[in-house]
Formats: C-alpha cells, structure tokens, sequence
C-alpha cells in the first residue's frame, strides 16, 4: 500500500502536481516511517513548494535512515542553497559526492556553492564598518544587508515539545523541554542561519525542529547538551544584535546593538564646551533655600505644621491624623496616649460656634 501511494505521488510529480505529491509521499511515510526514499522524494517534491526547511528535514531523516542514500544529499544540499545556507550546503554536497563519486551534479553544485561563498565573504569585508563593537569573537561582525529575504514556514512538530530562548549579547539558549529522552536519540545540526534538532520518541512519530533562526551563527562554536529535563542548545551568535525572536520573518528589524564594552553602569555624559555641574551640590542648595524661606500668614503656619508632622515619630504623626480628624479641624494634638484611647470632641476657637453639616 505503502508502494502504490509513493507510485501515485511520482506520477502527481511528474504532472506538476506538487502539493499533490507531498501529501502522497506524506501517507506513504505514516504506512512505512522507516523507508528513507520516501523522506528524499517528499523533500524534492518539497523544494518544488518553496518549502525549503521542510525540504532540508526530509533529508535530514532520509540520511539518518540510510547515510548512503545519495539523493538525500542531493535534496539537502538544493535546499539549503535556496536558504541561502551556502556553508551547510558544501557539507552535505561533500558528504554525498563521497558516498557517489560518479554523480555529476554533486561536483556542479559544488562549484557553484563555491562561488556563492566566496561572494558572500567579499561581500561582507566590503559592508563592514571601519570600527567594530569589542568582542570576544574574532570572526568578523555581518551586517543587515547578510539577512536573507526568502521567509520560509517552520516545519510541522510532532509529538509538540515546549521550547523557549532567552539570549545573552554574544549568544542565544534555546531550551527544548523533552524529558527523558536518551543522548543517544537527539540529533542537532547547526547551520549558518538555521538550526535543526530532531528527537526520536519510542512509539511516536519523532519530533522535528527547524527554524530559520532570526540571525546568523557560527556553526562550529555551537553546543548542547542532553539534561534529564530538556535538551539545552547554546548558538554562538555571528553578530552582536539583539534578536527579536528565535525565528526568522519577513521584514523583521534589527535591534540596536547592546553595549558589551562596559558591564558598569554609568550616569550618562553628554558633550558640552561648559564645566560640569556637581548636581548633588546643587539639590543640597536647593533644599536649603526652602528651608530657609520666610513665609506669612497661612503659608507660614501650614509650613509649621507640615514640618513638625515631617520630624515626627509614628506615635505623634498617628496622634495629629486622629485628632484633626476627629475635631473636625478644630484639634491638633502629638499626644498619642491623650488621644488614642478616647474620641477628640470638637473645639471651635472662642467666639465661634461649632455647626454640623447635614447632607
């Protein structure tokens, strides 16, 4: 059954009919998970779609099933040229001119993978800044213009593990929460600008991650590590920018760079032909001047009071809330244990009479 519906999505591909043919090849693998031609034709049939992560994923399993497959390397490395992946690209083209030396194609695309890098490596000495940013990397800084254009889809995820990225300046953690999961069955990859993690689970379908990552890495300074809780991945970043997501989208922007020149914080200095100003000197003066000022009539007397509520201790600032409260304004006593167990009458001032409101 398995045979007939991988014959039917050749047949749909052979017609054009590439979505087709995924979806075919897609039935075939859920009948027969373990045979690694299913996974290279899907992902040629992948590439036609322009869904290249998918593409590269499909590789990825049709090599881990047979590393001799030859056309795996192939999808892979067509893949990955379409990302813009030139690097991971020669590496799979390599691996598979050796597992096929009479394969033309390998040594074409091979030469042509070449050339792109050694087009992006000219391109990215001429667009660098004459300064850069300290680092503790000596690989050199690439700019906004080194952020490919082409968006692609992430892969499907099955069975679903919670993910999530914090970053530091010069590199980005991404944490996989997939527990118990032997060392043995993780397998993570490292691209210029894409990582790919898969995960085999007993009994299920195993579990594929493959973003196209915000921004580039430096593949070979990349780590991680398989914890009894989750899978720890450290990407060594090419850039020193802050990443606003771990995967990349269309017309994304890149944030300022952080300042890893100095871990201290200081007060900012701002250019001016003038001397400094020593502020604290000056707020100190300020206060004085107000402390220090005559007032008269009722701005004198609610300055009297407002500094003796100020210099009070809780007992007395408890006892003067009470009371004029209480009083109805008529009272103000800093005598806690006179007024604290009793309720203030009102006391209005001779000559005066105390009248009640009614609302």
């Amino acid at each position: 059954m398995a045979k007939e519906l991988a014959e039917k999505a050749k047949e749909a591909f052979l017609d054009d009919d590439f979505d087709v043919a995924v979806d075919l090849y897609s039935k075939a693998i859920d009948l027969d998970p373990s045979c690694a031609a299913f996974f290279a034709d899907r992902a040629q049939a992948n590439i036609k779609t322009n869904n290249f992560t998918e593409a590269v994923a499909d590789a990825n399993k049709a090599i881990e099933l047979e590393p001799t497959l030859a056309k795996a390397y192939l999808r892979k490395g067509t893949a990955c040229m379409k990302l813009e992946e030139y690097r991971t690209a020669k590496s799979a083209l390599e691996k598979g001119a050796s597992v096929s030396p009479n394969e033309s194609k390998f040594k074409k695309m091979l030469d042509e993978c070449n050339l792109r890098i050694a087009e992006e490596e000219k391109d990215l000495v001429q667009q660098m800044p004459p300064t850069t940013l300290p680092s503790s990397s000596t690989t050199p800084l690439a700019t906004a213009a080194d952020v490919p254009l082409v968006p692609s889809p992430a892969a499907p995820v099955k069975p679903m593990f919670r993910h999530e990225f914090y970053q530091k300046p010069e590199e980005v953690v991404v944490t996989i929460f997939a527990k118990g999961i032997p060392k043995q069955n993780v397998n993570v990859e490292f691209g210029d600008q894409i990582l790919s993690v898969g995960i085999e689970v007993g009994g299920e379908e195993a579990y594929h991650f493959q973003p196209r990552l915000f921004g580039k890495i430096i593949p070979e300074k990349c780590r991680y590590e398989v914890l009894s809780t989750k899978v720890e991945i450290r990407l060594a970043k090419a850039e020193i920018i802050t990443w606003a997501s771990l995967e990349y989208s269309k017309g994304q922007a890149l944030l300022p760079k952080p300042n890893v020149a100095s871990a201290v914080s200081q007060r900012p200095v701002y250019p001016s032909s003038k001397p400094g100003k020593d502020w604290d000197k000056l707020e100190a003066e300020v206060k004085k001047q107000e402390k220090d000022e005559k007032l008269d009539g009722d701005a004198a007397m609610n300055k009297f009071f407002s500094d003796i509520y100020q210099s009070a201790d809780e007992d007395m600032r408890r006892a003067m809330n009470k009371s004029f409260a209480e009083s109805n304004g008529t009272v103000l006593s800093t005598n806690w244990k006179e007024v604290g167990t009793k309720k203030v009458e009102s006391t209005p001032p001779d000559g005066m009479e105390l009248k009640k409101w009614e609302y």
